[in-house]
């Protein structure tokens, strides 16, 4: 496989994934905001690393500044339009070896973002339109998983689009873990139960954690799912032992192993073998500092093991 298509798409799945993590990290976002205003708006933008330039050009800080940022603003490279059209891009230019249900999918994904962004801002149902991305990228996910030949651009495709998802819930646990508990302590007197509520639905995993845990919602336990849990399809550890899994096929198919290789078997060992009471003791900031530290040199590896650049 030529290099360029290798990283077309390890990078259309890092960009189908960005686009999906953020609408669904909105949809879940917009109750809360309701109740708790600005200070909300401003953690899910810290969630992109765009706290900064999201003050700078929407100073009022609403939900729907947020919405139109997050999901159809041009000049925020993190935001839905702009990870949708990289992903379509670098689509187009494999079609040959993705299949014709992924292909369509993601063009109709596009096609109809497109048409809904020309229309006025003012009756635009902003809910309505972060909620077709979220089913969309769904379906294009789908298409992949039942329809692409499992072999070095199906590897490609999974570890970037779970490499995307390793980081983004590390990111998501880091910003909304501080944002409801700023002095890093998991057990308190009151507990904010529509806050974490809405941590667990940022992955879909409400009603997972009720049938785990059987209890009342506890900030260790909803830590301990989204990064420690591999049976939970979102946590950090599921996520890196697809990536170590999908880098472990492509070795096998080059006859050769790298240093991403070695860094995604540690990564994916880490969480493998933590325990919670563990993360705590390290101090959970420092963890998951540590962790997406190691996902970006893992990205810059795969790109060097693989000729990217």
């Amino acid at each position: 496989m030529l290099s360029s298509t290798a990283k077309n798409l390890f990078w259309l799945g890092r960009y189908l994934q960005r686009a999906k993590s953020a609408a669904r990290l909105l949809e879940a976002t917009q109750r809360l905001v309701l109740q708790s205003g600005t200070e909300e708006v401003l953690a899910v933008a810290r969630i992109f690393g765009t706290e900064r330039e999201f003050r700078e050009r929407y100073p009022e800080g609403r939900l729907v500044d947020l919405i139109d940022y997050i999901a159809l603003d041009e000049q925020n490279f993190s935001s839905i339009v702009c990870s949708i059209e990289a992903a379509r891009r670098n689509a187009r230019e494999e079609r040959n070896n993705i299949t014709v249900d992924l292909w369509e999918s993601l063009n109709g994904l596009w096609l109809e973002l497109g048409a809904r962004r020309r229309g006025p801002r003012a009756v635009l149902d902003r809910g309505a339109l972060v909620e077709f991305v979220k089913k969309q990228s769904v379906m294009a996910f789908g298409a992949a998983q039942v329809t692409l030949l499992r072999d070095e651009a199906y590897d490609f495709l999974q570890a970037g689009a779970f490499l995307e998802r390793a980081d983004n819930t590390a990111a998501m646990l880091d910003v909304k873990f501080h944002h409801l508990r700023p002095d890093g302590e998991p057990h308190a007197r009151e507990l904010d139960y529509y806050a974490w509520a809405e941590v667990l639905d940022c992955i879909g995993a409400f009603r997972t954690y009720r049938r785990i845990y059987r209890t009342a919602l506890d900030p260790m336990k909803v830590v301990e799912l989204m990064l420690l849990r591999r049976d939970v399809p979102r946590s950090v550890h599921h996520a890196l032992s697809v990536v170590d899994a999908s880098l472990a096929s492509l070795t096998a198919a080059y006859g050769a192993r790298g240093e991403a290789d070695r860094l995604a078997g540690e990564l994916h060992a880490r969480l493998r073998f933590a325990r919670i009471d563990q993360v705590f003791t390290i101090g959970l900031a420092k963890f998951l500092a540590d962790a997406r530290r190691d996902i970006a040199l893992l990205s810059d590896e795969i790109g060097r093991q693989y000729l990217f650049d």
